[in-house]
C-alpha cells in the first residue's frame, strides 16, 4: 500500500471517527409548575458550555439536539427557582421537569430573576408579559388588567376616554388580531374600555407582536395579541377571587383525574349600576363574563383541551336606548408529539361577536354580528439546535349578519326585515424558519400564502362604471351611487376572490453578550373591515368582508432596533423605529350612515394610511423599587385622493391626521415593596389629544343655524393624562393556613382630570355659541379584597 493510499485511508478513518464522535442526540420534554402541573410558556433551557439553548412553546414543550457528551443544563423562568442539572447524552433523552416558585404570596410569585432584553433571538417589536409580571404591576379598581398593562408599553395607545380597544403603531383597533386560546376576540373591552374582557385569574401568558410578525399569524394589519388561558390545577382543588365596590370575580380549578386531567371555571361581573337604581336612576352600564377550560393528558404524546369564553356588556340610558354586545368562543385542541423533534397542534375553533341596539324612543331593535368557524393545524420541527421549522394550514369560514331589524312595540313605525347575510372563506398556508447562522447572527424568515373568497347566496348591486360612490362635479361632494340593477350569486358561486403572498423576515446581530441590533420586515393582508365612523362610548361595530368594492388592506412595515442590558441586567433599554404603510384603508364620505345600511359600498372609498415613529422603553428590573418608562414619538396619517383628475378626494386629497394619531405618548409604571405587608404602585399616562374636526363657522338657513366644517382632523381634543395609585395590604398569614387574603386600595385619576371623550358645539338660549367638553370618568376611588385558598 503506497503512501498516498495510506493517507487517503487515514483521512477516511478520521472523517468516520469525527462523524461518529459528533453523533447528536435530542433532549425533549415538558416543563410545568410544580404546584399545579400548569405547563409553562417560554421557559429558557440553556447549555452554557455550548452557548446554545431553546425555550418551551405555547404548550410547555421543548426540544434540543446536542452532540454526545455530558453537559450542565440551566432551566430558568421569571418568578421560579432556576434549576441546574447535569445530563449525559449517549442516546435520546426524555426530560420532563417541574419548577417551583421563588416564593409564595397571593400575587402568585415574587419575581427575583431579572427580565432581560432578548439579545440573540431575531424576534423584535414583541412584548411578552407573564401573568406573574402583570400581577406585580399596580392595580386599578382592585383588579389587574391585561389591556391596561399593554397600554403602558411603547407604541400602544387607547383611543381616548370611553373608547374601546387599543391602537398599535398608528393603526386602528380593528387591525389588531386578538386571540384567546387561539380563538378570535372581536372586541377586547368592557364598560367603555374601563375593563378588559380577560379575567386575570384565568390568564397564563400573553405576547404582543407590534412588528416582525411571524408567518403563522395573519388576517390583521397592525398587531397580534396572543393570550393563553391556564389549563387548571391537576394536583389539588383551589379557589381564588376578589370582591370590590364595582365588580367581583371568582375562579375555581382542580383535578378531574389527578396529574392527568383538570378543569377551570371562572366568572366576573360588575354591579355599580345597582347603586343607580337605589337613587331612582334608570341608567345602567355593567358587564359579566365566564371562562371555562378542560384539559386531559391521554399519554406522553397526546393531550386534549376544550376551552371557552362568554361575555356581555349592557349599556342603558333610561328610556332612550339599550346597547348589548359581547364575544363568545369555543376551542377544541389536540396536541400530538410525532417524535422528540416534531410537535403538532390541531384546533377546531368557533368565535362569535354579537352587537345589539334598542332605540326605545322609536321602537327600533337592531341585531348584528359575525361568526367564524376556524380549522388550524400547526407543526413545529426542531431540526437541530440551530434550525427550527414552523409550518401549517388554516381555514376560516365567516358568517356575517349586517343587521336584523325588529319593531319593539305595536306603536312602532319600523318595518321588520333581515339585511342580507354575507359569507366568506379564508384559507392559508405558512412556512417559517428560525435560523441561527452564527453565534452572533440569527434570522427568522417565512412566507404566508393567504386566499379569500367572498361567497354567494347574495344579491349584489350593479353600478354604472362599477362606481358605488359617485362624485358631484357641481357641489364638489361625494354621493351614494344609484344601482342600475342587481345580480344574484348562488351559494356555489364566488362574488370576489383574492390571494396574497405575505413575506416575513427578521434579523438580529449581537454586538456582544449585552447588546444587539435588529431589523424586520413584514407584509400583512386584512380581508375583514370594521365599519365604524364614530368614537362615541357605544360605537357601532359592523364587520364586513372584502368584495368587488371594498378591497383588502395590504400592510407593509419595516423596523430597526437597538437592545441593551445594563449593569448586570439590572436595567434594560430597547429603542425601535418603524415605518408602516397601508393600502386600501377604508374612508367614509361626508354624512355616511351606517345603521341598517344594506349597501355599505355606497359610503366607502379606498384610501391609504401611513405611520412612522420612534419608541423607547427603559426598565429597572431589580430592587424594592422597579418599573419602566416608555415614550413614543409617532405620526399616523390617512389620504384618500380623487379617483380621477377632476375629483378632489377626501380632505381635498391631502394627507390628514388619522383618528389614531398621537404625536407624543408617555407612560410610567412603578412598584415599591415596602415590606412583607405593604406594597405600592403608580401609573402615569400622557398622550397627545385625539384628532378631531371642529366647526370653523356657521350660516343660517330658513332660521336654522347650521355649522360649517373645515378640513378633517385639523384640531385636537385636549391633552389626555391621568395618574393612578394603588396600595396593597397583605395581613400576616398564620402558618399552615390555606386561606390567604389581601386588601387593595386604589384611586383612578387621582387629581380628577376631566379628560375629554368628545367636544360638542351648541348654541345657548341667548344665542351665543359654546363648546362643551364631554367627560366620562373623573376621580374613581376603589377598594377590593382578593383571596385564594
Amino acid at each position: 500500500m503506497d503512501l498516498k493510499t495510506r493517507l487517503l485511508l487515514l483521512c477516511c478513518i478520521f472523517q468516520f471517527a469525527t462523524t461518529f464522535a459528533q453523533e447528536k442526540f435530542t433532549i425533549s420534554g415538558t416543563i410545568s409548575d410544580a404546584n399545579s402541573n400548569e405547563t409553562l410558556i417560554g421557559v429558557n433551557i440553556y447549555v452554557p458550555e455550548l452557548q446554545i439553548g431553546t425555550s418551551t412553546n405555547a404548550y410547555g414543550f421543548y426540544s434540543l439536539t446536542l452532540p454526545e457528551g455530558s453537559y450542565k443544563f440551566e432551566f430558568s423562568y421569571v418568578g421560579y427557582q432556576t434549576v441546574f442539572e447535569k445530563i449525559s447524552f449517549s442516546q435520546n433523552v426524555k426530560k420532563n421537569l417541574s419548577l417551583s416558585h421563588d416564593g409564595e404570596q397571593l400575587q402568585e410569585v415574587i419575581i427575583t430573576e431579572k427580565p432581560r432584553a432578548n439579545i440573540r433571538k431575531a424576534e423584535m417589536s414583541v412584548n411578552k408579559l407573564s401573568i406573574a409580571t402583570i400581577k406585580k404591576m399596580p392595580v386599578v379598581l382592585g383588579e389587574v388588567d391585561v389591556i391596561k398593562s399593554i397600554l403602558l408599553l411603547p407604541g400602544v395607545t387607547n383611543a381616548g376616554e370611553g373608547a374601546s380597544g387599543f391602537n398599535v403603531r398608528g393603526g386602528g383597533a380593528d387591525q389588531n388580531l386578538i386571540l384567546l386560546d387561539e380563538a378570535t376576540i372581536f372586541n377586547s373591552s368592557h364598560v367603555f374600555g374601563f375593563f378588559s374582557v380577560f379575567n386575570p385569574d384565568a390568564i397564563k401568558d400573553l405576547k404582543l407582536y407590534k412588528g416582525g410578525i411571524p408567518a403563522r399569524y395573519g388576517g390583521r394589519g397592525s398587531s397580534v395579541l396572543d393570550i393563553y388561558q391556564k389549563d387548571g390545577n391537576s394536583k389539588s382543588f383551589h379557589m381564588n377571587g376578589g370582591i370590590g365596590l364595582i365588580s367581583s370575580r371568582l375562579l375555581a380549578e382542580g383535578p378531574i383525574v389527578k396529574d392527568k386531567g383538570s378543569f377551570l371555571i371562572g366568572g366576573r361581573g360588575s354591579y355599580a349600576h345597582l347603586f343607580l337604581k337605589l337613587a331612582d336612576n334608570d341608567n345602567a352600564a355593567y358587564f359579566y363574563d365566564l371562562n371555562a377550560k378542560l384539559s386531559y393528558k391521554l399519554d406522553d404524546k397526546n393531550s386534549l383541551y376544550l376551552s371557552g369564553y362568554f361575555g356581555r356588556d349592557v349599556f342603558k340610558l333610561a328610556d332612550s336606548f339599550t346597547n348589548i354586545y359581547g364575544n363568545s368562543t369555543l376551542n377544541l385542541r389536540w396536541n400530538h408529539l410525532y417524535s422528540d423533534k416534531l410537535f403538532s397542534n390541531l384546533s377546531l375553533i368557533y368565535s362569535d361577536y354579537y352587537y345589539g341596539l334598542i332605540l326605545d324612543f322609536v321602537g327600533f331593535q337592531y341585531d348584528s354580528g359575525i361568526k367564524n368557524y376556524n380549522f388550524k393545524y400547526d407543526f413545529k420541527n426542531y431540526i437541530s439546535d440551530k434550525l427550527k421549522l414552523n409550518f401549517g394550514a388554516n381555514a376560516i369560514y365567516y358568517d356575517f349578519n349586517p343587521g336584523t331589524i325588529k319593531p319593539t312595540n305595536a306603536e312602532s313605525g319600523i318595518n321588520g326585515r333581515q339585511l342580507e347575510q354575507k359569507y366568506a372563506f379564508e384559507p392559508s398556508l405558512y412556512l417559517e424558519v428560525e435560523h441561527d447562522l452564527t453565534k452572533k447572527l440569527s434570522l427568522m424568515y417565512g412566507l404566508r400564502y393567504s386566499m379569500f373568497y367572498r361567497l354567494g347566496r347574495s344579491t349584489v348591486n350593479l353600478y354604472e362604471n362599477d362606481q358605488a360612490v359617485t362624485y358631484n362635479e357641481d357641489l364638489k361632494i361625494y354621493e351614494k351611487g344609484k344601482p342600475i340593477g342587481t345580480k344574484f350569486y348562488d351559494s356555489n358561486k364566488t362574488l370576489a376572490s383574492f390571494d396574497n403572498l405575505e413575506p416575513r423576515v427578521a434579523v438580529s446581530y449581537a454586538l456582544n453578550e449585552n447588546q444587539s441590533i435588529k431589523a424586520s420586515y413584514n407584509r400583512m393582508t386584512q380581508y375583514l373591515q370594521l365599519v365604524s365612523n364614530t368614537s362615541s362610548p357605544t360605537p357601532l361595530d359592523v364587520w364586513t368582508p372584502s368584495d368587488q368594492y371594498i378591497k383588502p388592506q395590504i400592510v407593509d412595515q419595516v423596523a430597526l432596533g437597538y437592545f441593551r442590558n445594563l449593569n448586570e441586567d439590572s436595567y434594560t433599554l430597547e429603542v425601535e423605529t418603524f415605518y408602516k404603510t397601508v393600502k386600501n384603508r377604508i374612508d367614509y364620505i361626508d354624512g355616511a350612515d351606517l345603521i341598517a345600511n344594506e349597501a355599505l359600498e355606497q359610503i366607502i372609498l379606498n384610501g391609504r394610511l401611513r405611520s412612522y415613529g420612534l419608541e423607547v422603553l427603559f426598565r429597572k428590573n431589580t430592587g424594592k423599587f422597579n418599573g419602566w418608562i416608555s415614550y413614543t414619538l409617532s405620526r399616523s396619517e390617512q389620504q384618500t385622493p380623487g379617483r380621477t383628475p377632476t375629483e378632489i378626494g377626501i380632505n381635498n386629497g391631502n394627507w390628514y391626521k388619522s383618528a389614531y394619531d398621537k404625536l407624543h405618548n408617555i407612560a410610567v409604571t412603578t412598584a415599591y415593596d415596602l415590606n412583607e405587608r405593604w406594597s405600592f404602585g403608580a401609573n402615569f399616562t400622557l398622550q397627545s389629544g385625539q384628532p378631531a374636526t371642529f366647526p370653523n363657522g356657521q350660516y343660517e338657513y330658513q332660521g336654522i343655524t347650521v355649522p360649517s366644517y373645515g378640513l378633517r382632523n385639523e384640531e385636537r381634543l385636549p391633552v389626555y393624562h391621568h395618574l393612578d395609585i394603588a396600595a396593597t395590604y397583605t395581613p400576616k398569614q398564620k402558618k399552615k393556613r390555606a386561606f390567604q387574603g389581601e386588601w387593595v386600595f386604589s384611586i383612578y385619576n387621582i387629581y380628577n382630570r376631566q379628560n375629554a371623550a368628545s367636544i360638542n358645539f351648541r348654541q345657548r338660549s341667548e344665542g351665543k355659541n359654546e363648546a362643551a367638553r364631554f367627560s366620562i370618568f373623573g376621580i374613581v376611588p376603589a377598594v377590593s379584597y382578593n383571596f385564594k385558598f
